[in-house]
């Protein structure tokens, strides 16, 4: 209430508070203008604030917006295109096995024909005609190149590639087991071997204090006569 019956009131250290507060609209114009140029000359006094620049904002930015792309350890050969069409022979035929009516009783079911060489396929993967068109033909680019490059096919690659994987893994769990069966036995015959040298050094402790029983018993026999004949 001071504050509100006192607008010329020099600015304290919250300016912004006292704009906000004197250019509500509860005050007359009048009373927040000596307010606000009071606070701007106070504002402008002030030093001016540096801001430096978010390293890791930019680091991640440039980061995302990479032009390089991500390189493989293998890259793969690109997929086979299918045939063109003037050497496809296609036919429309009912399906068969589960699916209902819409698969019995409707021509959804795709069959292409190779004429250079031959290759027939079928397609009847989904009830839709238009998709079991484009995975037949998928298909029928698949064996085209099997045939056509044998072993340096797309399909020849990929299968290698699964294999060797599967080789690496069956070798590392093989590495895996026979390293625990190895610390296994190591341990085992650890133990044997500590209870063998423990009998060993045993029995050799006995041999000992039985070749110098005698000795002992003749120093103190021998003690014995010297004392009887001080005596």
């Amino acid at each position: 209430m001071h504050r509100l019956l006192n607008p010329l009131r020099p600015p304290c250290r919250y300016a912004t508070r006292q704009i906000c507060t004197f250019t509500s609209s509860r005050l007359p114009l009048p009373f927040s203008l000596p307010v606000a140029a009071a606070a701007a000359a106070a504002a402008t006094t002030d030093t001016p604030r540096t801001r430096l620049p978010n390293v890791q904002k930019a680091q991640g930015a440039s980061r995302a917006f990479s032009s390089t792309p991500p390189t493989s350890a293998k890259s793969l050969p690109p997929r086979p295109k299918p045939p063109p069409e003037s050497e496809i022979e296609e036919a429309f035929l009912k399906g068969s096995g589960p699916g209902g009516q819409k698969i019995n009783k409707t021509s959804s079911a795709v069959q292409l024909k190779h004429l250079p060489t031959g290759i027939v396929v079928k397609s009847q993967a989904t009830r839709s005609r238009d998709q079991n068109r484009k995975i037949a033909r998928e298909i029928l680019a698949q064996k085209v190149d099997d045939l056509r490059n044998g072993d340096q096919s797309r399909a020849a690659i990929v299968g290698e590639i699964k294999r060797k994987k599967i080789e690496n893994a069956r070798r590392k769990s093989r590495r895996k087991y026979r390293k625990l069966e190895q610390a296994k036995a190591g341990k085992e015959s650890g133990s044997a071997i500590s209870e063998e040298d423990a009998q060993v050094q045993g029995d050799k402790a006995l041999d000992t204090q039985a070749a110098d029983r005698p000795a002992l018993q003749e120093e103190s026999s021998h003690i014995d006569r010297a004392g009887k004949s001080n005596e």
